[in-house]
């Protein structure tokens, strides 16, 4: 146990910001946890709007030092290629014609 008063202030900070920490990784995988059951339900919108609360609570998440910022990056570009995947299956696109067969190229003859 600390003796000295500054080391007993510093175990209290400690005991008070482990708690803030321990608060804000929870809320954070509670919305992650919530977007991956909407994308599982396989409805885009509820999907959408909880891509949304989640990409704020990544960001929220790398002010307060949570998350590193490539690791919300990661996570927001996954969890957005699975919602936008999401989208391409409700709505699939119109059929679009086939491009056109490319004409073969003409041999050049040498000439002497």
């Amino acid at each position: 146990m600390a003796n000295h008063v500054s080391s007993l202030k510093r175990a209290r900070q400690t005991i008070v910001k482990t708690a803030v920490n321990r608060a804000n990784k929870s809320k954070l995988r509670g919305t992650l946890r919530l977007l991956r059951e909407a994308i599982a339900a396989g409805d885009h919108k509820t999907a959408f709007e909880a891509y949304r609360g989640t990409a704020s609570v990544l960001d929220k998440s790398v002010q307060k030092g949570v998350l590193h910022k490539n690791t919300a990056s990661r996570y927001k570009g996954r969890l957005n290629a699975r919602v936008k995947a999401l989208a391409t299956v409700a709505a699939p696109v119109a059929a679009t014609p086939a491009p056109k067969a490319k004409a073969p190229a003409k041999k050049k003859t040498a000439t002497a």
